[in-house]
């Protein structure tokens, strides 16, 4: 009788190898080049990305392990077929903190942490770390209440206290803030002259370039425009 070859099983690090090299065999130059204008590292299509991540599926153990690599563009991959909910808060804690690229941090704020039972009590830590880059993490979830969940939110303070630290924000807090500001001028009617006043006052991001049919980052805009879509 002839002899019965063994059926092979693949181990979660053969997998995690297979799945890096199908992402370097999907990176591109010109897409590289293009990310790291903007601090990212990743050369992959994020449409490929998402295709490879459609045909995983959720698998958690297996968005541990690729965001373990330390791999941009597998970190990506991860926070799309992980379990949001799976994830201690300490965890997320620490993995924000690792989050190297501003992709991979947005993503990880929205796709993860936004979705997650710890959302609010790492909102509340984010907000006052003294890390400008963690901190913009608290004001990204902030601004996701804003719009969402305001209850309990004291929107003037918030105003006040974007008004005092907008200006000499770090960039990436800059944005969260500036984002906080128009969202809160967007929902509160009753604030919207408030939020404006300050854009104006500040003037944080008026000369920014925007390409034509999108909104302009400079608060006062932004708002109006916003407001006027709303009908």
């Amino acid at each position: 009788m002839a002899a019965t070859t063994p059926p092979t099983t693949t181990t979660l690090n053969d997998q995690v190898n297979e799945l890096l090299a199908e992402l370097a065999a999907l990176a591109e130059d010109r897409i590289r080049e293009v990310n790291a204008r903007h601090g990212d590292d990743h050369a992959v299509n994020l449409t490929k990305l998402r295709a490879v991540a459609k045909r995983l599926r959720t698998q958690q153990d297996l968005a541990v392990a690729l965001w373990a690599t330390g791999d941009s563009a597998a970190r990506l991959l991860a926070l799309l077929i992980c379990r949001p909910k799976a994830f201690p808060r300490d965890e997320l804690d620490t993995m924000l903190r690792a989050a190297a690229t501003p992709k991979v941090h947005d993503w990880l704020v929205n796709y993860v942490v936004r979705k997650s039972p710890h959302a609010e009590d790492l909102r509340q830590t984010w907000l006052a770390d003294p890390d400008p880059v963690v901190a913009s993490a608290g004001w990204a979830l902030t601004t996701d209440r804003v719009a969402r969940d305001p209850d309990g939110l004291d929107e003037p303070a918030l105003l006040d206290t974007i008004e005092r630290d907008l200006p000499d924000a770090q960039d990436r807090l800059r944005w969260a803030m500036n984002h906080c500001l128009a969202q809160i001028g967007i929902e509160r009617e009753d604030l919207r002259a408030r939020a404006i006043d300050i854009g104006e006052r500040l003037e944080v991001l008026k000369d920014y370039p925007t390409a034509p049919g999108c909104t302009s980052p400079y608060a006062p805009v932004w708002i109006a425009e916003m407001v006027r879509r709303k009908g």
